[in-house]
């Protein structure tokens, strides 16, 4: 069986057991704090587990895109190295909420596994919780009994804590599990050594394939569990690993869900893939796994960056770059090209990768190739310090700088390293990531209480689209602590207060609970509860409480958003049907709109755009808000954004059918003409095929506006009220040039005569001709000419120019390229050891040549003194 006819055959089994098979949902989460991607397939929902939503279906199934490279669930570095571990994976799973548990999902488990996949049973081993003393859980005697029924005794295995209890993360939902375990070594092997002893040993041939989660608790931030409000099911199988068993593999990578990646891979880098444990063969691995993690994350919506998920990306991307670079001799990006070998693959059941191609292709390209010169940047820095090294060690300083500005992890270092006879000092090296580390939590530590129940009501609901005001109560209440400070959380049960969603900020406003007023200073989302953020905690907190938004504030963020969905189309109308969203900022000031486009988008296209958007607001279109089945919303031609999760039932903003029709959460203005105006303000680059337009809208628009008019009636007074203020501008940059032309011009005729009356002036010191000199010159450039020209006419020399250039210490030294060879001296050296602490600064530069600059000006004698001194 191929791997899709495996998968399909998994959702037709569990659909034939009443589940609803469902999407996947995005890799990059939204509106969920404790996590940065969907690591597991019950992450979507987690809400049901919670009882924070009400499941519209009890049962379901699906297959969901994982990533795990951070945090708890991390296995990044394991990828490539083993054949089993990935970044990107296919979790297959069922789910029941409240419906059935443990006796029928171990039986559908068996039943799936034995009666549909023909597994041999007695390949099969399963794993109980043995329970904890320590946290007072018990032995999980209900799933062992149900086993009995299936599979013999002495294959039910029992497993501690660490194996058989599984939990998402330090807080959250959580219960105790069954795994299913499939030995496949051969029958020789098998009958020589009991698979029972390697279950749960990393035997990479004995591996678990299956994991039953009994859902029946949620941890508390003190480590305490609470039962949860009802039983739940979360099963997750991997794909890979299924599809390897039943292809009678023993790799992951051997499968036909990698095989196209590698053959592909091996015509790019003109190589053959071996099936080894060689670095190359590791390499290719790497390649196939790590392509499929950054191709999904980001048609997903996630752009590699310097924080955040993005460096997550960002990291992957350079860990597989790195592996090509090193191990298949390719200097040249690689990853991009296949991208579309993917997208073909996977079109039937992630559509997203292959209706993005091009953007996706342009991102990783563009990625590759800026790391690429990077790590040249990087193998140039680590020769020079092996060049100027005093000892056979690149110490942990070195490695961490190679590490943190060029991207070397260790491991490259180490291999550049040992190819010049170098050692890495790896202690040193993990100190000072470590303190990085440190430095990173404490900056991004965020110490959450648990909630203060007050009303069991399991959600507050949302009022806000048809009201600014309620009359309400608080649920319950929460201390959060972050970079000292300390924040308070409350939910309520009817909530006017729109919670950052969507590109929108959340709404500010105030709680009125008796004669006491609480400034809400944020709305947030967390799962499916929304959070206003306050200052401090009511006296009374069950007192009936006056929710009310800041009305001021929420309109001119809906007047940014309604605009947004203008522009959007207008983009399309303009630049092409390719132009997608890729991300938004609306809040009260102006809106950010970032959007798909491989090009910059010339002043011309701006002005039609603005004028497009500008004549749907004189129009006074309504803006129609509709609710309906998301493929009734999909006929209707509703443009959906890539890497956003839509329920069954969709909000629909329609602004003229024929112009725009956009699935949107966020709240609105009742008619286009409430913009009043659209005025562009910037237009640039954000990424690879990103570019992003900031914009003004209503009153707004009118302020910025009145301020251009009145920066061009400043400038058009300064210049004496000319006729044509452009003209008398272009006229004062052409005199401008002129006279710094002629600048130039009398400075080089004075470095000449200056270089002339010194050229004389030189004294011998033990063999090198010295000249050293304070000299009067306009700017740094004239000591670097004036060094130029004295140094072909004096041998053996050292020249050392100083000079006080608008208040600051300016330094110049040259150094004879013999002396540099014979006595091992290097300008950068006496730089930074002997003239940067006078004057208090720094530089560097060749090792012929090198400049400084400091602010200590009354030091300029002492340099010269200093460099004399060394000789």
């Amino acid at each position: 069986m191929t791997a899709s006819e495996i998968r399909q055959q998994f959702l037709d089994f569990f659909a034939s057991k009443g589940h609803q098979i469902v999407p996947s949902a995005p890799i990059v989460i939204k509106n969920d704090p404790t996590l940065m991607f969907t690591n597991a397939g019950m992450n979507q929902f987690k809400d049901y587990f919670l009882g924070n939503r009400v499941p519209p279906h009890k049962r379901v199934a699906d297959t969901q895109k994982c990533l795990r490279v951070s945090g708890k669930q991390n296995d990044l570095e394991e990828v490539g190295i083993d054949t089993y571990h990935h970044t990107m994976f296919e979790m297959l799973g069922n789910w029941s909420f409240g419906d059935y548990f443990k006796k029928e999902a171990i039986a559908m488990s068996w039943e799936l596994l034995t009666e549909v996949y023909k597994i041999p049973k007695d390949k099969l081993y399963v794993t109980v919780f043995e329970g904890d003393a320590k946290e007072n859980i018990p032995k999980d005697e209900e799933a062992y009994q149900f086993w009995k029924e299936h599979i013999a005794e002495d294959r039910i295995l029992m497993g501690n804590k660490k194996d058989n209890f599984w939990e998402m993360g330090d807080m959250g939902p959580c219960g105790p599990c069954s795994e299913i375990h499939v030995d496949c070594r051969p029958d020789e092997e098998r009958k020589l050594v009991d698979g029972k002893t390697l279950v749960n040993a990393d035997h990479p041939q004995v591996i678990e394939i299956w994991n039953n989660v009994f859902m029946q608790f949620n941890r508390q931030k003190d480590g305490s569990l609470v039962p949860l409000p009802a039983k739940h099911v979360d099963t997750g199988m991997g794909l890979e690993r299924l599809v390897r068993v039943l292809q009678n593999k023993t790799s992951n990578y051997d499968t036909d869900l990698f095989t196209n990646t590698i053959h592909f891979t091996e015509k790019l880098v003109n190589k053959k893939y071996t099936f080894g444990d060689d670095k190359k063969d590791v390499a290719f691995r790497v390649i196939a796994d790590h392509v499929r993690a950054i191709s999904f994350t980001i048609a997903d919506g996630q752009l590699p960056s310097n924080t955040g998920a993005g460096y997550v990306i960002r990291r992957i991307l350079r860990r597989a770059v790195r592996y090509y670079f090193s191990f298949l001799d390719v200097r040249k990006p690689l990853l991009h090209e296949i991208v579309p070998v993917l997208a073909a693959q996977f079109s039937n059941v992630f559509p997203e990768l292959e209706a993005q191609v091009d953007f996706v292709k342009k991102v990783i390209f563009e990625e590759e190739n800026n790391f690429l010169r990077t790590l040249e940047s990087g193998i140039r820095r680590i020769e020079d310090f092996m060049q100027q090294a005093a000892t056979k060690v690149i110490d942990g300083a070195t490695a961490f700088e190679l590490n943190d500005t060029y991207g070397f992890p260790l491991d490259l270092t180490n291999l550049i390293a040992a190819e010049k006879g170098f050692t890495v000092d790896e202690k040193g090296f993990e100190a000072a990531m470590q303190q990085q580390k440190d430095r990173s939590r404490a900056a991004t530590e965020l110490d959450t209480g648990d909630w203060v129940v007050l009303d069991e009501t399991p959600n507050s609901i949302f009022v806000g689209y048809e009201q600014l005001e309620s009359t309400t109560k608080l649920l319950k209440y929460r201390t959060i602590k972050a970079k000292g400070k300390e924040q308070f959380q409350l939910v309520i049960s009817q909530t006017p207060f729109y919670a950052e969603s969507g590109g929108q900020v959340g709404d500010t406003g105030t709680l009125q609970f008796d004669d006491e007023t609480i400034h809400v200073v944020d709305t947030k989302k967390e799962n499916n509860l929304t959070i206003l953020f306050t200052d401090k905690l009511p006296a009374n907190p069950a007192a009936v409480v006056k929710a009310k938004v800041d009305k001021v504030k929420r309109q001119d963020t809906e007047r940014h958003h309604s605009a947004t969905h203008l522009l959007h189309a207008a983009l399309r109308q303009v630049l092409g049907t390719h132009v997608a969203q890729k991300g938004s900022l609306v809040n009260a000031d102006a809106l950010r709109f970032d959007f798909s486009h491989f090009a910059k988008v010339t002043d011309e296209e701006l002005a039609q755009i603005e004028a497009i958007v500008n004549a749907k607001i004189r129009e006074n279109v309504p803006v129609v808000i509709k609710e309906m089945p998301k493929d009734e919303a999909l006929k209707l031609g509703a443009m959906a954004l890539f890497g956003e999760k839509y329920g069954d039932t969709v909000r629909v903003v329609i602004i003229d059918p024929a112009y725009s029709v956009e699935l949107c959460g966020g709240t609105h203005v009742g008619a286009t003409g409430e913009l009043g105006l659209f005025k562009f303000v910037s237009e640039s680059a954000v990424a690879a095929g990103v570019r992003r337009v900031e914009a003004v809208t209503g009153s707004k628009a009118e302020a910025y506006i009145s301020e251009q008019l009145a920066q061009l009636k400043d400038m058009k007074a300064a210049l004496k009220n000319p006729k044509d203020p452009v003209k008398a501008v272009e006229t004062l940059l052409q005199d401008k040039s002129s006279l710094e032309k002629q600048v130039d011009a009398l400075e080089q005729e004075k470095v000449r005569a200056l270089a002339s009356s010194l050229r004389n002036q030189s004294e011998q010191i033990d063999g090198v001709n010295f000249l050293g000199k304070v000299v009067h010159v306009n700017n740094a450039e004239g000591l670097k000419q004036l060094s130029l020209q004295l140094k072909n006419d004096i041998p053996d020399h050292v020249l050392i120019f100083a000079a006080n250039i608008g208040g600051k210490a300016s330094i110049a030294l040259t150094i004879d390229e013999k002396l540099v060879a014979s006595k091992g001296w290097e300008a950068p050296k006496i730089i930074k050891e002997r003239i940067a602490p006078l004057i208090k600064g720094g530089g560097g530069g060749q090792k012929t040549f090198a400049t400084a600059g400091g602010q200590e000006v009354d030091k300029l004698d002492q340099v010269i003194s200093a460099v004399k001194q060394l000789l």
